[in-house]
C-alpha cells in the first residue's frame, strides 16, 4: 500500500528536524530495530566508501580525491534509490553517513598499501552490493514499493555505487565483467523479498539474504564464475 501524503510528510518532517537522520520508515522496517536498521546502512555506506577510496589510493591520488572517491561510491547508489522510491534523501539529514565515508577515506589513506589484500576493491565491494541490495529492497518495501519493483531498486541502489568509482577512476565498470556481479546482487535481494513474504523473522531474512549474495560474489572472485555469455 502506497504511503499517504501525510505519512510521508510527518516522516519527512521527522528527518529534518533530527540532527542525525533517524530511520522512521514504515510498514516492513519496523520489525527491525532501529539500530539495527542503522546498523546496516552504515556497514554498507562504510565498505563501499573504502573500495571508493581503495580505487583512488591505485590511482596515487591526493587525500581530497580519496574523499571525493569514498564520498561518491558510499553515497551514489542510496541517493538515486531515495530519489526514485520518494524517501528523503538520507545522507542529507544524517551527518554519521558522509563521517562515515571520510572515515574510511582517511583509514586507506593511512593504511599501508601492502596490507590490502590483491583484490580488496572487490572484497569491500562484494561486501557492500550484498549488504546495500538487502537494504535498499528492504527500505523500497517500507515506501509501498511492490516486491518485484522493490527487489530491482535494491539491485540498482547496490550497484550504481560501484558504478560512479569505476567511471570516475577510468577503468571498465565492474558491472559488465564476466563474473557475476549483478546476480549476486539479485540473489541478496531476491531471497530478502522470498524470505520476507514467507514470514520469516527479519534477523534471519536479512542474515540469510546477505551472506547468500556475499558467498555468490565471493565465488565469482575467487573462481571467476560467471554466467555464459551472448554469442549470436
Amino acid at each position: 500500500m502506497q504511503l499517504s501524503t501525510q505519512t510521508y510528510a510527518e516522516n519527512l518532517q521527522a528527518a529534518l528536524l533530527s540532527m542525525d537522520f533517524q530511520p522512521n520508515f514504515p510498514g516492513t522496517l519496523h520489525s527491525f530495530s532501529t539500530h539495527a536498521t542503522r546498523m546496516l546502512d552504515v556497514a554498507g555506506t562504510a565498505v563501499f566508501a573504502i573500495s571508493g577510496a581503495l580505487e583512488a589510493a591505485k590511482k596515487r591520488q591526493n587525500i581530497l580525491t580519496f574523499f571525493f572517491f569514498a564520498v561518491i561510491t558510499g553515497v551514489g547508489g542510496g541517493t538515486i534509490r531515495d530519489l526514485f522510491i520518494g524517501a528523503p534523501v538520507a545522507w542529507l539529514h544524517n551527518s554519521t553517513t558522509a563521517l562515515t565515508c571520510l572515515l574510511a577515506a582517511l583509514a586507506v589513506w593511512f593504511t599501508p598499501s601492502r596490507l590490502w589484500p590483491e583484490r580488496a576493491v572487490d572484497w569491500f565491494d562484494g561486501v557492500g552490493i550484498a549488504a546495500y541490495g538487502v537494504f535498499g529492497t528492504a527500505k523500497a518495501t517500507a515506501y509501498g514499493i511492490p516486491p518485484l519493483p522493490a527487489l530491482l531498486m535494491g539491485v540498482v541502489s547496490a550497484c550504481l555505487g560501484g558504478i560512479f568509482r569505476d567511471v570516475l577512476a577510468g577503468v571498465p565498470s565492474i558491472v559488465i565483467r564476466r563474473e557475476l556481479y549483478v546476480t549476486a546482487v539479485a540473489l541478496a535481494s531476491g531471497l530478502y523479498v522470498l524470505l520476507t513474504q514467507l514470514g520469516q523473522p527479519p534477523i534471519i531474512t536479512v542474515s540469510i539474504s546477505i551472506a547468500a549474495g556475499f558467498i555468490l560474489r565471493a565465488l565469482a572472485i575467487t573462481h571467476g564464475v560467471g554466467l555464459p555469455v551472448y554469442k549470436r
